[in-house]
This record gives C-alpha cells, sequence and structure tokens, in this order.
C-alpha cells in the first residue's frame, strides 16, 4: 500500500527500498488497485496476502495478460 505508486515503482526499480523486491530483483508493475481509502487498500492488501500463488498470478493474466510494465502507463 503506498499513498504515491510512482514514487514506490521508482524506489523498487533503483533498488531503495530492502526487502522481497530488492532480493529477487523484481521492478516491473504488472497489477495495481486504487482505493478511496488507506483502509480500504490495507484491507485489501492484507487479504491479497493470504492468496496462493496462482490466484495471484490469475489476477494478473486477468488484467495484463502480456505482463508489460505499467510503470510506463502512469508516468
Amino acid at each position: 500500500m503506498t499513498n504515491n505508486l510512482v514514487r514506490r515503482i521508482y524506489e523498487h526499480k533503483e533498488k531503495l527500498i530492502d526487502g522481497f523486491s530488492k532480493r529477487y530483483g523484481l521492478n516491473l508493475l504488472v497489477y495495481y488497485e486504487v482505493y478511496s481509502t488507506a483502509k480500504e487498500a490495507i484491507i485489501r492488501e492484507k487479504r491479497m496476502k493470504k492468496w496462493n500463488r496462482d490466484w495471484k498470478i490469475n489476477k494478473i493474466i486477468e488484467n495484463n495478460p502480456s505482463w508489460d510494465d505499467l510503470f510506463v502507463t502512469i508516468v
């Protein structure tokens, strides 16, 4: 969850944030959702973290079948 998606993805692309993305070299934005409130976003994020990998992959394919980097569409 972030209040500034452009900044957050930039941080990941430049490997400025320690963690999963930096450790595994992940830097493509292939899926995101927008919510009106931080509370809604946090609830959704917590639910999605409980999903198994296949569910998450299917959600990406449903919305971005070619796995394009969506970062270029939001900057």
